[in-house]
Parts: structure tokens; C-alpha cells; sequence
């Protein structure tokens, strides 16, 4: 069998392992034979293909980014999109398989494409860990251990200056990686897309920190919404789904809290470097796991699901429950971190 595989939507720690796991367990175990779409779905749909033997996946699983390319095509767009072209795409470079890897757009498109009768195993990646079908996602971990330690340095300088810091982390529509960095920070609030928390409540939480000597840490996702407001702070457009693209909210609320606490308040957005640099030995065993687990549904055919975590064993879900539902927050977890708030 030959399999092509492909890296689409943001990049995240762990997708190199992907890879080199997809590789060696299918040419090891099955004799397949593998190529890269440069470049995410754009890659599949314009032919765009790299040779990926053996050597070609040696050491990558410690690397960050990924050897592909990825992009936020959507495939069933474009003169080349859709599943008719696609399908004539993958017939002339003979690829019979496409293992794609992404979150919950890329997954969603590879849904779309199956059902129109393509051979699709999807792997699910997103480091704001909110797909609902799998237990973690790869990049998850590595994203909290880098905004834990960004926002460790910050609360030192806060300390120094006696100044209230905001970190703005990545959370789109979950607030996961918020929740687990600021726990382990001990952040004095965490804002989530979950939690409609009013900034009254916010200065409420500041100012106890604050008259009990402490320097206030507050640690926001981009899509927390304000109690009040009904849509998430975005002035940068939409990405090629449709989606508006996030980011800012921190440096919105920096000057609102320092008005309303007469505190000097300062904003951090961490931004893409929390999708940046080598993964925790954790995501590259996961990765490398759901990698393998990838190719051996595809040697089995089964078109149309997802590999998953649950518990510790890799399962194979159907990609309309990879996409169909959010991984939200629950209730009694922010409840549970409330109780250090303040």
C-alpha cells in the first residue's frame, strides 16, 4: 500500500512523531510504502507530494514543527479542491491511503472527503486539547509546560514591581491549557471561554492578592468572553475556514483592571510560542502511539475514524464524533481552581 500523509492547520509539538511513527510501524510491520503532501490539504490537492522513506523520519521525533509543512487550505475549496479531484489527484500519483493529521478543521474536512467515498484515517492533533473524542491530544502537555514557565518569569518581574501581570495564553474555545498553567503557576484568576466571569469579579480576585502583599497573576485564554459580551475579541479577520482569528483580549483588559485597581498592570500575549519548539517526552510517546496506531487502520480500511486515547489504550472513533462535539472545561474543574483564586 502506499500512503500519503499529511500535516494540516497549526503546528504543534509532536507531529514529527506522528510521522516517524506512521513510517516505521508501516514499513516494519506492513511493508507500505510512504509520501509527504507538502504543505497540509494544499499539497493534496495540487499533487504536491516528497518521498518519505525510512531515513528520511530518522531523529525527527524530538523536533517541533513539522517536516511537512502545513497549511489551512480547505481541501474541498479551490479549482483543485473537492473529493472528484482529489480522488483523480491521488489516482495518478497512486497513492492509495491519506493519513491526515490536524484538529478540528482539518478533521472535519477529512470527514467531508470520506464521506464522498475517499480512504481517510484521521490523527487527532490540537493543543487546546478540546476534542471530545480522545482523552489528550498531543501538544497539549508541551503547550502547559511552556506557558507554565513564560508565566513563572512574569510573576517574578510582577513580584519586583508590584505590578498585576496578565498572561494571555491560547484557548480558542476551551480554556484547558489556561486552567492546567495557571494551577501549576498559581495564578490568582484564570479567565476561560467557559466562564462568563464579570470584571468585577476579576478586581475582586486582584485586590485580594494585592492586600495580602502579592504581585497579581491573572491568566486569560484568548476566547474568554466577559460576562456582558457575546462574541470573543478578534480584530485580525477570519482563517480559511471561516474562523475569526483570536488574540488580544489580555492587552484589552490590561488597561481596564489598572483603572479599575489603580494598579500598574501589565499584558503578555505567549502567542505561537507556546505551538513552538521541542516536545515533552509525554506528547512524543503519545504521538508516536497514535502515529502507529494510524497505520494500522488504514492497513484494515477503516476509512472514516480517528485514532483516540482512552485511558491508556489507542482506540479507533468515528470522525463525526471526533468533530461533532467540544471538549469544554467542566464545571467542577474551574470550581476546583476557583477555590485558589484571590
Amino acid at each position: 500500500m502506499r500512503i500519503g500523509i499529511l500535516t494540516s492547520g497549526g503546528d504543534c509539538p509532536g507531529l514529527n512523531a506522528v510521522i516517524r511513527g506512521a513510517v516505521l510501524k508501516g514499513i516494519k510491520s506492513h511493508g507500505h510504502e510512504f509520501v509527504g503532501f507538502r504543505d497540509g490539504w494544499r499539497g493534496l490537492v495540487e499533487g504536491d507530494v516528497m518521498d518519505l522513506p525510512r531515513h528520511s523520519v530518522r531523529g525527527i521525533s524530538k523536533q517541533g514543527g513539522t517536516i511537512l509543512g502545513t497549511s489551512r487550505t480547505n481541501p474541498c475549496e479551490g479549482p483543485n479542491g473537492g473529493a472528484r479531484n482529489i480522488r483523480d489527484t491521488l489516482a495518478y500519483l497512486g497513492i492509495d491511503a491519506v493519513i491526515a493529521i490536524g484538529g478540528e478543521g482539518t478533521l472535519a474536512g477529512a470527514r467531508d472527503l470520506t464521506d464522498a467515498g475517499l480512504p481517510i484515517v484521521g490523527v487527532p492533533k490540537t493543543i487546546d486539547n478540546d476534542l471530545d473524542a480522545t482523552d489528550y491530544t498531543f501538544g497539549f502537555d508541551t503547550a502547559v509546560q511552556i506557558a507554565t514557565e513564560a508565566i513563572d518569569r512574569l510573576r517574578t518581574t510582577g513580584e519586583s514591581h508590584h505590578r498585576c501581570m496578565i498572561a494571555e495564553v491560547m484557548g480558542r474555545n476551551v480554556g484547558w491549557i489556561a486552567l492546567h498553567a495557571g494551577m501549576a503557576s498559581g495564578a490568582h484568576a484564570i479567565l476561560i471561554p467557559e466562564q462568563q466571569v464579570s470584571m468585577d469579579m476579576v478586581v475582586e480576585w486582584v485586590m485580594e492578592a494585592h492586600r495580602r502583599g502579592r504581585a497579581p497573576l491573572v491568566v486569560v485564554a484568548e476566547g474568554w468572553v466577559p460576562a456582558g459580551e457575546e462574541l470573543p475579541h478578534s480584530v485580525r479577520g477570519t482563517d480559511a475556514f471561516g474562523r475569526p482569528r483570536l488574540g488580544g483580549i489580555g492587552e484589552r483588559i490590561a488597561p481596564q483592571l489598572e483603572q479599575l485597581t489603580g494598579l500598574e498592570t501589565r499584558a503578555t500575549t505567549l502567542g505561537h510560542i507556546q505551538r513552538g519548539g521541542v516536545p515533552t517526552a509525554y506528547d512524543r510517546v503519545l504521538a508516536t502511539r497514535l502515529g502507529m496506531a494510524s497505520v494500522d487502520a488504514a492497513s484494515k480500511g477503516l476509512w472514516g475514524t480517528m485514532v483516540s486515547l482512552r485511558g491508556t489504550e489507542i482506540l479507533n472513533v468515528g470522525l463525526e464524533e471526533a468533530v461533532g462535539n467540544i471538549k469544554k472545561v467542566p464545571q467542577e474543574r474551574y470550581d476546583e481552581a476557583a477555590v485558589l483564586f484571590g
